[in-house]
């Protein structure tokens, strides 16, 4: 994984080059926390134009030193950040971004370079600039996986800007994630002769992913199968696959495990981590999906190597206000406003932090050792304090920014600190705690499943209100919203700890084989919480023995970490509501 920042300007104008002088330097640092093995910047003049690249390098593929931007004899310039998973031969000792620059390298023309980007699976962003043709191309992987921004010049800010991060709420852009849909170009030749530069729209172009499915099976996810089913059967249990499901639950465990395999296999080790470390972490709440990942790892990562399972929890004195005072909701409004001004006697209170998920998840890795009792489970328990979450708060805001709302602050914060991976572990359950500190710079995160098999509340609701076809057309919305919804954040702020998250619900060979199946294969809202959502998932989990993950029932991050709405008075608050500042 590595980092991008990238800007077009005039060297003639003054006021730009002012203002980008005065913003650059702050995303070069974000940029290089990101990627904190090597960087570098490069600045390419084509008359009047000045093209500056930036990109920093975290190395998880290959076992040599790579700087970025990668740069050939031609003037060829590639920026990337993204791991290659499938479509392009890459060697356990082979870099992937070397790899792509040099496929990259064999195309002219715009479908070419879309036709490389079809071919392959895994999430990436990119800035490549075609010297020959004085092109210059970039996108994100078509679900979103990684971080791209754009700024556009306007009259005060009259320069181009794309970058993997930001500087938080500042006056030097107007930032906005760079859509899915498309690989854009810019015409470098055509913008030379415009005579002005607030024109650079002009000169992009959007380009299809392909024209050709078949030669192009990574450009785009695949639709969801719309066949509607005649009265199914129904699961009685978990403890029993029926006949008509049997084949989907073993393509399921082999399709997931060779994702997890694909995600966890030849990290490379940096210097700082000892042979028997951990280079494998999981975000880890207990539940189903959560676990199977977990349970997956194991089969792939090296037995002499701990795998580190994060598990955040934060203080969060509205919890605790109504633990001593009692819910004040139902009070009159003027005595719920004297409440809430007077501040919390702690002096009674002892801060807990037995949240939801760390119940779940203490319960859960024992589950894990049961079954694979030769890996060493590292549980860390990350307890963040009240007061350290909210000196955090400024760097999470600007983090995870053009992201605003009250829901991704209680979502970002939450990854924040578990992807810091600083904490307790116990030899035990009931040993004393010990320090920990997590070297793994693969984070694995169950993100996905819920909106490939039907995970969610809303899914029951539209076949409660207007059967199958609504649950099929509510699970294509879930595929086409992927690439508007988090993924872009977390990665900003997942990165700015020199971390990857990997996805393997994710991987585009799961998408694809998820959606092709019926409906009623994969969910079942016929059947009571906690066995009809994700069913498919459910009983995949019990065949594998993972009896209690498999029941579980869902929960949100956010309310499970309980990092959400922590201050009193917050908890009428909203999730869509834009933050204060």
């Amino acid at each position: 994984m590595c980092g991008i920042t990238f800007s077009i300007s005039r060297g003639d104008d003054q006021t730009a080059s002012e203002r980008l002088n005065e913003l650059f330097p702050k995303l070069q640092a974000a940029t290089a926390a990101r990627g904190p093995d090597a960087q570098d910047t490069i600045t390419q003049e084509i008359e009047q134009l000045r093209l500056t690249f930036c990109a920093s390098e975290l190395r998880l593929r290959g076992d040599s030193f790579v700087k970025q931007p990668h740069t050939d004899e031609a003037g060829n310039i590639l920026c990337w950040n993204g791991e290659i998973f499938e479509g392009l031969e890459v060697s356990p000792v082979e870099n992937d971004g070397v790899n792509l620059f040099s496929r990259l390298r064999t195309t002219q023309a715009p479908h070419e370079v879309a036709q490389v980007f079809g071919e392959i699976e895994g999430p990436y962003a990119f800035v490549y600039y075609q010297r020959a043709t004085h092109t210059l191309y970039f996108a994100r992987d078509p679900l979103g996986r990684r971080s791209l921004l754009v700024h556009y010049p306007d009259e005060a800010r009259p320069y181009f800007l794309l970058s993997s991060v930001s500087a938080g709420l500042h006056d030097g852009y107007t930032l906005e994630e760079v859509s899915t849909e498309s690989i854009y170009t810019v015409d470098l030749k055509m913008l030379v002769s415009t005579s002005n530069f607030l024109d650079f729209c002009t000169c992009v172009n959007e380009l299809p992913r392909s024209e050709h499915s078949a030669t192009s099976p990574f450009a785009h996810a695949s639709p969801v199968n719309r066949s509607l089913p005649d009265d199914p059967p129904k699961v009685a249990s978990l403890d029993i696959i029926p006949p008509h499901l049997t084949t989907a639950v073993d393509d399921l465990i082999a399709q997931l495990d060779r994702s997890v395999k694909l995600r966890v296999q030849n990290i490379p080790r940096p210097k700082n981590v000892a042979p028997g470390e951990a280079r494998v972490a999981i975000f880890f709440s207990g539940g189903i999906d959560s676990t199977m990942l977990a349970f997956l790892a194991d089969r792939h990562v090296d037995p002499d190597e701990p795998i580190d399972l994060l598990n955040v929890a934060f203080e969060n004195p509205r919890k605790i206000a109504v633990k001593v005072e009692g819910n004040i909701g139902g009070l009159p409004k003027r005595e719920k406003k004297q409440k809430l001004r007077e501040p919390l006697d702690y002096s009674t209170v002892r801060v807990s932090y037995d949240v939801p998920d760390r119940i779940t998840g203490l319960q859960e890795v024992e589950e894990l050792r049961r079954l694979c009792p030769q890996r060493k489970w590292n549980f860390l328990e990350i307890n963040v304090p009240f007061e350290e979450s909210q000196n955090a708060r400024a760097t999470v805001e600007a983090l995870m920014f053009p992201s605003r709302t009250v829901m991704d602050l209680s979502l970002a914060i939450a990854l924040y600190f578990a992807a810091r991976g600083i904490g307790q572990v116990r030899a035990h359950p009931g040993a004393e705690p010990e320090l920990y500190t997590s070297p793994a710079r693969v984070l694995l995160n169950g993100l996905g499943s819920d909106e490939l098999l039907g995970g969610y509340g809303r899914h029951r609701t539209a076949f409660k209100a207007a059967g199958w076809q609504a649950v099929i057309d509510e699970l294509q919305l879930e595929i086409d919203r992927i690439p508007t919804r988090n993924l872009g954040r977390d990665d900003r702020v997942i990165s700015s700890w020199g971390k990857e998250t990997r996805h393997p619900f994710l991987s585009l060979s799961v998408v694809n084989f998820l959606a092709q199946l019926p409906v009623h294969l994969k969910m079942d809202p016929r059947l009571e919480s906690g066995l009809g959502e994700k069913l498919l998932l459910r009983l995949a989990a019990r065949k594998l023995g993972l009896v209690e993950a498999s029941a579980r029932k869902k929960r949100a991050m956010q309310f499970g970490s309980h990092s959400a709405r922590m201050a009193p008075g917050e908890g009428d608050r909203k999730g869509d509501l834009m933050l204060d500042r």
